[in-house]
C-alpha cells in the first residue's frame, strides 16, 4: 500500500479542534503506522487553502491519496466510520501483529 496523503482542516485551537486531531492522530498510528502523511491546517491561519478546497465546515479530512478524494467532517471521534471514509477495513490490520 502506497503512504496515505491526508489533510485535516482545523479552526482555531478549540477543544473540537484538538479533539478530531487527536483522533486522527490515534487511528493513522494504529490502522496506517508509517503509511501515511499527516497536514494539519488551521483555517484561521491558511484561509487560502480552505477556501481552495471548498472547506465549509470543520473540522474536514480530505484524503488525497491514493484516490479516490474522501471527505469527512466532524470530530471523527467513531473510528468505524473514519475507517470506512478512508476506504480502510478494520479487518485489515490484524491485532495480532506484533511487530
Amino acid at each position: 500500500m502506497n503512504k496515505m496523503k491526508l489533510t485535516l482542516f482545523v479552526t482555531g485551537r478549540t477543544e473540537r479542534s484538538g479533539r478530531a486531531i487527536a483522533n486522527l492522530r490515534r487511528i493513522c498510528e494504529n490502522e496506517l503506522k508509517g503509511r501515511y502523511e499527516l497536514e494539519v491546517v488551521d483555517v484561521l491561519e491558511q484561509p487560502q487553502l480552505a477556501e481552495d478546497q471548498k472547506i465549509l465546515a470543520t473540522p474536514t479530512l480530505i484524503k488525497d491519496l491514493p484516490p479516490p478524494l474522501k471527505r469527512l467532517i466532524g470530530d471523527l471521534s467513531d473510528k468505524d466510520r473514519v475507517l470506512l471514509g478512508l476506504a480502510l477495513n478494520p479487518s485489515d490490520k490484524s491485532d495480532k501483529e506484533e511487530d
